[in-house]
């Protein structure tokens, strides 16, 4: 090994040379060599690529042994490199001039929600670099982050090939030359960079990401945990933990086929403890499912977390495996129909969405587009559609979970046409559709309802509780209700027929003849079962109610003994 002192090392900075600092970053930062670049010892094999090999290479520490090791390395790899005797100390010593770094910026969590989907994304940068988990098809999102920040995106990460959602992870990477972290067990149809359980990826200096396997959503998940460099140790900051560990609950483990339900309920229960056992308690928990999305195998109104709260509240790590197995499964719930579009879609590599406005639709080409068929959907909420609508359209109100219920109800493939009262709701109703898979709405028009029809305007009325429980003291009416059937059946009105809303579109000509009165949970499913009524020509009310105002009105319920 080729050595240099400090009157040699000086000259060669002199001559143009690289002086290559492998120390930690806390260190570099406190002083270093002018013109040094970092590259921490751990990282160097995997960043080596970014030294020139026609520049002779100086490879300094603090006393000279890290050094030596790494100039043996780069020697290995064909590089000119040289090991500073006596190290940055020794440069200190020789009355040299010195430089510091900037105080270390803090390591920032950006979460970006998708409340409609129930799911969250992450951003995480040090200041100056970034990396991104599991982003929603609509990247724009991710970019302005970017931009806000001032920050180089150089890693996408995706926990596991999700089954709710496109994901934009392909897009972004290819738009900003960030690597694609997809695990090397998954089948895609694109170039990725492959990751394995405990493989170790770098994002700039400070922040490292561990893989590591956590089966049990799917057969391939991955979760991540983030350390980063404090001033004098590594801090296990958080586990970025997709469709395994979510507060208080987990993902789900039937998305793939009913074969597979039993086995992955098994690797869930065992991946969420290995999480658990691995890290420290108070490591964050950043899942992407659990916010409403039916890819959560139960809810929680938790909005943070750490695996020691997880640890006494989640039942997955309270209960052992048959218990928590036996209860899980029988929990399970119907899912979207969409779903079963996803996973081949994020197999096959989706690409960045089309935004811009479909073409406009006049009320002559809006009514053609119903008697074919197509779904001209109403974007307004519950109360407006209600009191006027175009007749033949469906109400899908922006202010809900839109594309979670259009996706399940469709047809797939079904041409849409989007009105809204502004251009901004019809681009707001694009960026969901999108994320589901839904690409170009055939077309649409914006204002109020008179702007979309020749003919009169359809109405419904809208009703409470308190209002049904009156009616049904003097005339019959039909309840239906559109809840699924995990919420009915624990609790219902007396005599209420029950189609759930995912349901109706194919069984509609079940619904008894005569006046129906609607009603979900909340009123948003009863508005989108009213107007599918209502297009087909029935006499409909929609409860726009709470249920759990159905038993104060005086209405009987139903809830049989356990």
């Amino acid at each position: 090994m080729r050595e240099v002192d400090m009157p040699k090392l000086e000259a060669a900075l002199a001559r143009g040379a690289t002086v290559l600092d492998v120390r930690e970053p806390i260190e570099f930062a406190q002083a270093h060599v002018p013109g040094a670049v970092p590259i921490p010892m751990g990282q160097l094999p995997a960043r080596m690529g970014e030294l020139d090999k026609g520049t002779t290479v100086l490879v300094i520490c603090a006393t000279g042994n890290r050094s030596a090791a790494m100039t043996d390395l780069l020697t290995a790899a064909g590089y000119d490199a040289y090991n500073v005797a006596g190290g940055t100390k020794a440069w200190l010593r020789s009355g040299r001039a010195v430089a510091s770094g900037p105080p270390m910026k803090p390591v920032s969590i950006l979460t970006l929600e998708t409340p409609s989907l129930g799911d969250r994304s992450y951003l995480v940068h040090d200041g100056d670099v970034a990396f991104v988990v599991d982003p929603q098809r609509d990247i724009d999102r991710v970019l302005a982050l970017l931009a806000e920040h001032d920050v180089r995106l150089t890693d996408v990460f995706e926990t596991h090939i999700h089954n709710d959602y496109l994901t934009g992870g392909l897009a972004l990477a290819r738009l900003t030359g960030a690597a694609y972290h997809v695990n090397a067990a998954d089948e895609v149809g694109f170039e990725r960079t492959p990751i394995r359980d405990g493989e170790v990826v770098f994002v700039g200096t400070r922040m490292r990401l561990t893989a590591l396997a956590t089966p049990g959503h799917t057969f391939t998940h991955l979760s991540y945990k983030l350390t980063v460099a404090r001033a004098d140790t590594d801090e296990s900051v958080g586990v970025f933990s997709g469709g395994s560990l979510l507060f208080g609950a987990t993902g789900r483990p039937d998305l793939l086929g009913s074969e597979h339900t039993q086995d992955l309920a098994r690797h869930q229960h065992a991946s969420a403890n290995r999480l658990a056992n691995l890290l420290p308690d108070d490591t964050r928990v950043f899942p992407t499912h659990g916010f409403g999305s039916f890819c959560s195998a139960n809810q929680s109104e938790a909005t943070a977390s750490t695996i020691g709260q997880e640890k006494h509240s989640n039942p997955v790590l309270t209960l052992d495996e048959a218990a928590w197995v036996e209860d899980l499964l029988a929990s399970l719930d119907a899912w979207p129909a969409y779903y079963a579009h996803m996973g081949p879609g994020n197999t096959a590599g989706p690409s960045a969405p089309d935004l811009s406005l479909p073409a406009l639709a006049d009320p002559e080409q809006l009514r053609r587009r119903i008697e074919a068929g197509e779904w001209v959907v109403d974007l307004r909420n519950r109360t407006a559609f209600a009191a006027g609508h175009a007749p033949g359209t469906l109400n899908f109100g922006i202010d809900g979970q839109f594309a979670t219920y259009l996706g399940w109800l469709i047809t797939w493939g079904t041409p849409i046409t989007l009105l809204g009262e502004t251009v901004e709701d019809v681009a707001q109703a694009q960026r969901e559709l999108v994320r589901i898979g839904i690409d170009r709405p055939a077309a649409h028009a914006t204002g109020k309802p008179e702007d979309w029809t020749d003919g009169e305007v359809a109405s419904f009325p809208t009703a409470t509780f308190a209002d049904l429980a009156q009616v049904l003291h003097h005339r019959k009416v039909t309840l239906l209700d559109v809840r699924r059937i995990a919420e009915h059946q624990p609790s219902r009105i007396d005599r209420a027929v029950n189609i759930p809303i995912h349901e109706l579109p194919s069984r509609l000509a079940e619904v008894p003849p005569g006046e129906v009165w609607v009603h979900c949970a909340s009123g948003y499913r009863a508005s989108v079962a009213a107007s599918l009524l209502d297009a087909a020509g029935r006499t409909v009310v929609a409860i726009d109610d709470d249920y759990e105002q159905a038993r104060s009105a005086g209405l009987r319920i139903v809830e049989p003994r356990r």
